[in-house]
């Protein structure tokens, strides 16, 4: 990030999506779109060339998907912000998103939301569109079946799952809860360990599927 602007790399493998969507972010005064893509090996290529902040990927890129640009940046850089924008909301793909480490999975159609959740994910949360959240019940699930239902958190463990689970990231979280950033991170990190979850993303979908 540079001067405070958000640097974007945007993959879409129709021109014309690419187009409008550059232009839509780029009127953001706090967003620039910093290198566009045509398909998933660009992406990738251009990741490592241009360094952006968050990689806005598109699930279907022709032979090659978003989701395999996405692991391969995260293969790469695993602190990469990668958000996916789509118009399939498909269990598989959110599936596949939320086990990468993916920050966030949206819908294309929801144009007006795309630099909200720029802004979120930058600022360590992690957003899902409203008709993948209605979709995500039963999606993610511990190595040995379900997540353990809330009652195995402490009333603190819950409380941060919770505010997780609307997207705060740390510095808000420890605001709203009173907490040190430091704390925060330690109760996250146990809260991990004790539901089988291996991310935020993870953490955030289990709360909202209640």
């Amino acid at each position: 990030m540079s001067g405070g602007r958000i640097a974007v790399l945007l993959a879409d493998d129709d021109p014309f999506v690419t187009a409008s969507l550059a232009t839509i972010l780029g009127a953001a005064e706090d967003l620039d779109v910093v290198a566009t893509a045509g398909d998933a090996a660009e992406a990738v290529r251009l990741w490592g060339a241009v360094a952006p902040d968050i990689a806005l990927l598109d699930i279907q890129m022709g032979e090659r998907s978003g989701l395999s640009a996405g692991a391969a940046i995260l293969q790469r850089s695993p602190g990469a912000r990668v958000v996916f924008l789509t118009t399939f909301v498909d269990d598989s793909y959110i599936m596949a998103a939320l086990r990468m480490g993916a920050k966030g999975y949206l819908v294309k159609q929801q144009v007006a939301a795309i630099a909200p959740a720029l802004r979120t994910v930058m600022a360590g949360g992690t957003v899902f569109g409203t008709e993948v959240i209605g979709r995500i019940d039963g999606l993610v699930a511990s190595p040995g079946g379900r997540a353990p239902g809330m009652e195995r958190l402490t009333e603190r463990e819950a409380q941060i799952a919770a505010l997780v689970g609307e997207g705060l990231d740390n510095r808000e979280i420890a605001e709203r809860a009173f907490l040190s950033e430091g704390t925060v991170r330690n109760v996250i990190s146990a809260i991990l360990a004790k539901t089988g979850l291996r991310s935020r993303t993870q953490l955030a979908v289990w709360y909202l599927r209640g």
